[in-house]
Protein backbone atom coordinates (compact mmCIF):
# COMPACT_ATOMS: atom_id res chain seq x y z
CA UNK A 1 0.00 0.00 0.00
CA UNK A 2 1.54 3.27 -1.11
CA UNK A 3 0.92 6.66 0.40
CA UNK A 4 2.36 10.16 0.09
CA UNK A 5 5.05 9.64 2.73
CA UNK A 6 6.27 6.32 1.31
CA UNK A 7 6.31 7.79 -2.20
CA UNK A 8 8.20 10.88 -1.01
CA UNK A 9 10.81 8.86 0.89
CA UNK A 10 11.28 6.38 -1.98
CA UNK A 11 12.44 9.29 -4.19
CA UNK A 12 14.47 10.99 -1.45
CA UNK A 13 18.26 11.13 -1.65
CA UNK A 14 19.38 11.20 1.98
CA UNK A 15 22.39 9.52 3.63
CA UNK A 16 20.17 8.32 6.51
CA UNK A 17 17.17 7.23 4.43
CA UNK A 18 16.90 3.82 6.14
CA UNK A 19 16.96 5.50 9.54
CA UNK A 20 14.24 7.93 8.44
CA UNK A 21 12.10 5.02 7.21
CA UNK A 22 12.55 3.30 10.58
CA UNK A 23 11.53 6.43 12.49
CA UNK A 24 8.44 6.75 10.27
CA UNK A 25 7.55 3.14 11.04
CA UNK A 26 7.97 3.69 14.79
CA UNK A 27 5.62 6.69 14.62
CA UNK A 28 3.07 4.66 12.66
CA UNK A 29 3.25 1.85 15.21
CA UNK A 30 2.64 4.34 18.04
CA UNK A 31 -0.96 5.04 17.05
CA UNK A 32 -3.44 4.46 14.25
CA UNK A 33 -5.03 7.85 15.00
CA UNK A 34 -2.33 9.83 13.17
CA UNK A 35 -2.83 11.41 9.77
CA UNK A 36 0.07 11.50 7.31
CA UNK A 37 0.96 14.03 4.63
CA UNK A 38 3.82 15.90 3.02
CA UNK A 39 4.01 19.42 4.46
CA UNK A 40 6.71 22.03 4.74
CA UNK A 41 8.91 19.95 2.43
CA UNK A 42 8.88 16.70 4.40
CA UNK A 43 6.86 13.81 5.80
CA UNK A 44 4.44 15.09 8.40
CA UNK A 45 2.19 13.56 11.05
CA UNK A 46 -0.91 15.20 12.53
CA UNK A 47 -3.35 14.42 15.28
CA UNK A 48 -6.02 17.11 15.56
CA UNK A 49 -3.29 19.59 14.57
CA UNK A 50 0.25 19.29 13.21
CA UNK A 51 2.37 17.11 15.51
CA UNK A 52 5.73 16.58 13.81
CA UNK A 53 7.47 17.00 10.46
CA UNK A 54 10.77 15.65 9.15
CA UNK A 55 13.27 18.10 7.69
CA UNK A 56 15.00 16.09 4.94
CA UNK A 57 17.21 19.05 4.01
CA UNK A 58 19.30 18.32 7.10
CA UNK A 59 21.56 15.44 6.13
CA UNK A 60 23.90 14.96 9.11
CA UNK A 61 21.01 13.40 11.06
CA UNK A 62 17.33 12.56 10.72
CA UNK A 63 15.56 15.67 12.02
CA UNK A 64 12.03 15.30 13.36
CA UNK A 65 10.52 18.62 14.44
CA UNK A 66 7.68 18.59 16.96
CA UNK A 67 5.83 21.83 16.19
CA UNK A 68 4.63 22.45 19.74
CA UNK A 69 7.24 20.35 21.49
CA UNK A 70 7.34 22.58 24.55
CA UNK A 71 3.81 21.41 25.38
CA UNK A 72 4.94 17.78 25.59
CA UNK A 73 6.93 18.14 28.80
CA UNK A 74 9.30 15.44 27.56
CA UNK A 75 11.05 13.59 30.37
CA UNK A 76 12.65 10.97 28.10
CA UNK A 77 15.55 13.16 27.01
CA UNK A 78 14.68 12.56 23.36
CA UNK A 79 13.62 16.11 22.54
CA UNK A 80 15.89 19.13 22.31
CA UNK A 81 14.21 22.52 22.78
CA UNK A 82 14.03 24.65 19.65
CA UNK A 83 12.89 28.15 18.74
CA UNK A 84 9.23 29.25 18.90
CA UNK A 85 8.14 26.37 21.13
CA UNK A 86 9.42 23.66 18.80
CA UNK A 87 11.41 20.62 19.89
CA UNK A 88 13.73 18.41 17.85
CA UNK A 89 14.37 14.70 17.87
CA UNK A 90 17.65 13.90 16.14
CA UNK A 91 18.67 10.43 15.00
CA UNK A 92 22.28 10.11 13.83
CA UNK A 93 22.39 6.34 13.25
CA UNK A 94 20.29 3.18 13.26
CA UNK A 95 21.60 2.56 16.79
CA UNK A 96 20.11 5.95 17.78
CA UNK A 97 16.77 4.97 16.22
CA UNK A 98 16.68 1.65 18.07
CA UNK A 99 17.84 3.20 21.35
CA UNK A 100 15.10 5.85 21.28
CA UNK A 101 12.20 3.77 19.91
CA UNK A 102 10.31 3.59 23.24
CA UNK A 103 10.98 7.28 23.95
CA UNK A 104 9.67 8.31 20.53
CA UNK A 105 6.54 6.23 21.01
CA UNK A 106 6.05 7.78 24.46
CA UNK A 107 6.33 11.30 22.96
CA UNK A 108 3.82 10.48 20.17
CA UNK A 109 1.36 8.96 22.65
CA UNK A 110 1.89 12.01 24.89
CA UNK A 111 0.86 14.28 22.01
CA UNK A 112 -2.35 12.29 21.47
CA UNK A 113 -3.14 12.38 25.18
CA UNK A 114 -2.51 16.15 25.23
CA UNK A 115 -4.80 16.73 22.22
CA UNK A 116 -7.54 14.58 23.77
CA UNK A 117 -7.43 16.40 27.12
Amino acid sequence: MSNKIDEFVSKLKHPLKKEMQSVIQIIRESSNKLEEDIKWGGPSFDYKEPMATFNPRLTEYVALIFHKGELLNDKTGLLEPGPKGKAYAKFRSMDDVKKHKANLQKVVKGWIKLMDA
